[in-house]
């Protein structure tokens, strides 16, 4: 697509109270997102006073309180970060592919394939560490959106109606492949369900080493597509008339969603309601310009999943709440608040 094209496609008279606040959610965000990033280095399951905290952040000592800080709180929310900004963009760019609010990442069943992936390393290579597994979650991620795609597109061109149909048939079968090898085998339930529930404990830097390359290059994908994706909400034929490609629009789209959601899912698990709600609040803010939904979707990720984890580490101290338990609780009820708030036909 040429520059005057992009620029014709995007160009929306857009008003000046919407230009501020986009501009201030956009700073809100980024506030939102240090103080969680500071909540998740000074708050955890074990008391650690905030100036011990900030001695041993600078100057690892090598005592209890160094080791909680470096070794599990600092790699715990670098990953949040990561997963967080990933789900929040998967479900950004999925919700423009099929100009659908409603729609997530798992309609295309990267998550599912993810997970089969993990059910085949543990029950038949004997693979049971996260950083064993990871590579196993990702690759049956990426090769379930390659066969959705081909699926969707067989014979004609693809479209998001069939790509959702070819996730969900895709998706029955895979879930009933994970189920039939889960009930014969329960070691391989017993280590699948802790990764199934999803988590970010026990993730250390060499789990962020594995996964974190197909984060950046997935969010640097995402973050490139939003004047296309702008192009392509107006529908195929005026997409297609202002010089743009909606199948290379939507085959660039599935990648990012792939890289995306599949290293996320492989490292943390199954983190619901993320990338549906995530974009959903964004528009409150931006509107329906993709730009913008995906700016704040990089920084609403973020906030959402580390006060999550914040909240699981303390709400049952000295125990601890995996992130995705409480980023379902907290997901469902703040998207029906934001139903309730907007009707979707206005978004």
């Amino acid at each position: 697509m040429s520059a005057g094209t992009e620029e014709a496609s995007t160009q929306v008279a857009v008003r000046p109270s919407r230009r501020r606040t986009r501009w201030t959610g956009l700073a809100a965000g980024t506030l939102a997102l240090v103080v969680a990033v500071v909540l998740s280095v000074a708050v955890g399951s074990r008391s650690l006073g905030p100036a011990t905290v900030w001695q041993v952040l600078w100057h690892d000592d090598g005592s209890a309180a160094a080791v909680i800080v470096h070794q599990i709180r600092l790699p715990r929310t670098v990953l949040a970060v990561g997963v967080g900004a990933a789900l929040g963009l998967a479900g950004a760019v999925m919700q423009a592919l099929t100009r659908n609010p409603l729609a997530e990442p798992g309609l295309l069943g990267v998550n599912l394939g993810a997970a089969t992936g993990v059910v085949v390393a543990i029950a038949f290579l004997g693979i049971g560490s996260v950083t064993g597994y990871v590579w196993f979650a990702f690759l049956g991620a990426a090769l379930t959106s390659v066969v959705v795609f081909a699926l969707g597109g067989s014979g004609r061109a693809p479209t998001p109606e069939r790509q959702v149909l070819a996730g969900v048939a895709f998706s029955a079968v895979l879930g009933a492949l994970i189920w039939a090898v889960l009930v014969t085998r329960r070691e391989t339930f017993d280590r699948y369900r802790h990764w199934d529930i999803g988590s970010l404990s026990d993730r250390d830097n060499a789990v962020i080493a594995q996964v974190g390359p197909f984060l950046l290059a997935g969010i640097a994908l995402a973050l490139a597509l939003g004047r296309q994706l702008n192009a392509l909400s107006m529908g195929d034929e005026a997409a297609t008339a202002l010089g743009a490609h909606p199948a290379r629009i939507r085959a660039l789209g599935i990648a990012a969603v792939t890289l995306l959601c599949g290293a996320a899912t492989a490292a943390a698990g199954p983190l619901y309601f993320v990338g549906l709600a995530v974009p959903y609040a964004a528009r409150m803010f931006t509107g329906a310009d993709n730009r913008w939904i995906l700016a704040y979707s990089v920084l609403l990720g973020p906030v959402l999943v580390l006060g999550s984890d914040v909240l699981g580490r303390v709400l049952v101290a000295p125990a601890e709440l995996p992130v995705g338990v409480v980023t379902a609780f907290l997901g469902a009820p703040l998207f029906i608040a934001l139903c309730r708030r907007r009707k979707l036909s206005s978004l």
